[in-house]
């Protein structure tokens, strides 16, 4: 008669057996895409003879990465980098120094008298505007005071332009490859399906519609205000509530997820909206780049100048209602080999033309030639 097995050689025996048919598609998905960045060589534009003072948001998260991203990649790209904030004596930096240009990140916070001087004292400055269109009735009062307005919404150009701002420039931000990349990460943050942003109202009456779906799966859902929909209580066990989440963690999420839904915030959405010209969005937003960065499927809901950036159904995959998000995402769920590929095809996109290397680097070319 054979032995029996000890009942913890067993459990070890499955437990084994679990991690290897966890462990090895992850790992053999990793390796891919690693494949991809080896493939890509980093971008190297030669470093501009310039000195350039970079004003900060001043704002903190979730700004603060994007300051992050932008001072990592301007020391690289100029001869000089002088970093502030909206609260540092900026006119007397700027005279000591006589920057080439100053550029401001949002701007909110920094003091337009300050930009004023340091315009009459012959030095250029610059914006670049983050919320664009959501704070076009503050942003159209702080774009005249710059000599150059960098925005990331086309729609916007022609908005400043018509106010008198001479030199307007389209510039949607990117993905720092440092942060959203592909990278081994825990077990907890793999799942299936999430979404990482807040609950506004759009949003809301979005997920409410396919909220029984997503409670049959294996999803994330993260951020501020989704107590406000009428099936919280369904959703409950799958979003983390009230969490203002820091790009590594956010990044970890992405990857760790098969499918990463993005949905763009609506123009008339009263939550936080200083938009009362009811300007339109057409570009993507930044979210689109980082989870495209981040090695996995991204479903976006679509803006008219999506393809300029990605190409849907190869780079990414778009819907344009519930009903047709949800069928694509039990679709790509059961077909793996699709899946990768787009997801694929969207970090080799983003490395060779959406890194901030390469934003800021055609913003230099616009300041400088």
């Amino acid at each position: 008669m054979a032995q029996r097995k000890p009942r913890a050689s067993i459990g070890w025996s499955r437990g084994w057996e679990h991690g290897y048919r966890t462990g090895l598609p992850l790992g053999y998905h990793l390796g891919l895409c690693e494949a991809v960045r080896q493939q890509v060589p980093d971008p190297a534009p030669a470093r501009r003879d310039v000195k350039l003072m970079y004003v900060t948001s001043g704002k903190g998260f979730p700004y603060s990465p994007l300051d992050q991203s932008i001072i990592e990649t301007l020391q690289g790209l100029v001869r000089k980098l002088l970093v502030l904030s909206p609260n540092d004596n900026l006119v007397k930096v700027a005279m000591r120094h006589r920057p080439d240009v100053v550029l401001v990140l949002e701007g909110l916070a920094c003091p337009v008298e300050h930009i004023d001087a340091i315009r009459e004292a012959g030095i250029r400055t610059a914006i670049w505007f983050t919320d664009d269109p959501y704070y076009t009735d503050v942003t159209a009062l702080l774009a005249e005071h710059y000599d150059v307005i960098f925005t990331l919404e086309l729609e916007c150009v022609p908005f400043y332009l018509d106010r008198g701002c001479r030199q307007v420039h389209y510039l949607p931000f990117a993905a720092n490859p440092a942060i959203y990349r592909p990278k081994p990460i825990p077990v907890n943050y793999r799942y299936d399906i999430s979404f990482i942003g807040s609950a506004y109202w759009s949003r809301v009456d979005f997920f409410d519609r396919i909220a029984s779906f997503l409670a049959e799966r294996h999803t994330y859902i993260s951020g501020i205000w989704w107590d406000r929909l009428r099936h919280y209580k369904q959703l409950a066990s799958k979003i983390e509530l009230g969490k203002w989440m820091e790009a590594e963690e956010t990044a970890s999420y992405y990857y760790g997820s098969k499918i990463v839904i993005n949905l763009h915030r609506s123009t008339i959405d009263p939550t936080y909206n200083k938009n009362t010209q009811g300007i339109g969005a057409v570009s993507p937003n930044p979210r689109t780049f980082e989870i495209a960065g981040s090695g996995t499927l991204q479903m976006t809901d679509v803006r008219s100048d999506l393809g300029r950036f990605y190409e849907p159904g190869k780079e990414i995959v778009t819907y344009s209602s519930p009903e047709e998000l949800m069928q694509k995402i039990d679709y790509y769920l059961a077909h793996e080999e699709e899946r990768t590929a787009i997801a694929l095809n969207a970090l080799r996109r983003t490395l060779q033309e959406h890194t901030y290397v390469h934003r800021l680097d055609r913003m230099l070319g616009i300041l400088f030639g």
